[in-house]
């Protein structure tokens, strides 16, 4: 049960209340927007809240245990707050969306409703629907570690100590062509082998993609060209002369690890357990059953 503040509880026991919804959305790049379905702008924990143009809020249902809750706010979209543009980006996915009731006539008195997670967004003639995932949702992640043959480190983190400030992990490319969606033609990775960059990681350095990040899926050479292919579509929002920061990839292989990276001691996978496929695989003449390791 909910404990409100005096303030609060006193004001709604009245009978007659002045009471509105606010949102507070910090995205993942630290910018913070807040909206309100009151008819006029307020403020209060250092964020100002607007009025959102048909901003509202779904109905919440409850359910036991740790399931997860989904809600939805229904908006119209206009360029001073969130832009078609940004949530077709990304740079809404994720965010943290506060939702708080409020005395409008007294802002000191408030209530935080609950803390979500923007999950799907959908966007129809002028109208966004953003999904509302509870803190539950974080319950469906992955924790601690698994027994597996590959890596469960991220390149460059602290398990796995690769610098990737190095100039031999990094390069400096410029959009030269757009082959598809998914696909770009980019110059300045010639001193790098193909496929150097597969699996990495791409921040971008202007354009319409400034500050995003955006897994790189191959890297091939075409002629004097490099072509980078991507997990999202990003050809319908560059042009030639966007420039990128490109790091080293990492398909978390110990055979990578060890040859790519020098950095087999900080290796984060079992890769002398054996797979099921060999575990299940029928013997055959002439296989060494002498129990040396499966990889070196």
């Amino acid at each position: 049960m909910r404990a409100l503040d005096v303030g609060l509880a006193a004001h709604i026991a009245q009978g007659e209340t002045t009471l509105c919804h606010c949102w507070k959305i910090t995205r993942g790049d630290g910018v913070v927007l807040g909206f309100t379905d009151h008819d006029r702008a307020l403020s209060f924990g250092g964020t100002g809240f607007v009025p959102a143009y048909g901003l509202d809020g779904g109905e919440v249902p409850a359910k036991l245990g740790a399931q997860v809750k989904t809600s939805e706010v229904l908006g119209v979209l206009h360029a001073e707050a969130i832009t078609e543009d940004d949530i077709l980006l990304g740079r809404y996915d994720g965010a943290v969306v506060e939702t708080w009731r409020v005395n409008w006539g007294d802002v000191s008195q408030r209530l935080l409703l609950r803390s979500d997670a923007i999950g799907e967004i959908v966007r129809e003639d002028g109208v966004f629907r953003a999904e509302l995932r509870s803190a539950q949702v974080g319950l469906n992640a992955t924790h601690g570690r698994i027994y597996q043959g590959l890596c469960d480190a991220s390149l460059g983190d602290a398990r796995c100590k690769v610098n990737l400030a190095n100039p031999a992990y990094q390069g400096f490319a410029t959009v030269i062509a757009t082959d598809d969606p998914f696909r770009l033609v980019v110059d300045g990775l010639s001193g790098f082998a193909p496929e150097w960059f597969a699996f990495g990681q791409a921040l971008w350095t202007d354009g319409r993609r400034d500050g995003l990040r955006d897994g790189v899926m191959s890297h091939s050479r075409i002629g004097s060209a490099d072509v980078l292919g991507f997990s999202a579509r990003v050809g319908d929002w560059v042009v030639p002369g966007d420039t990128l920061t490109v790091t080293a990839g990492c398909d978390r292989r110990f055979a990578t690890c060890k040859a790519k990276f020098a950095n087999a001691v900080n290796f984060r996978g079992f890769p002398h357990i054996p797979g099921s496929d060999y575990v299940l695989r029928h013997p055959r003449n002439g296989d060494a059953m002498d129990g040396r390791a499966v990889v070196k």
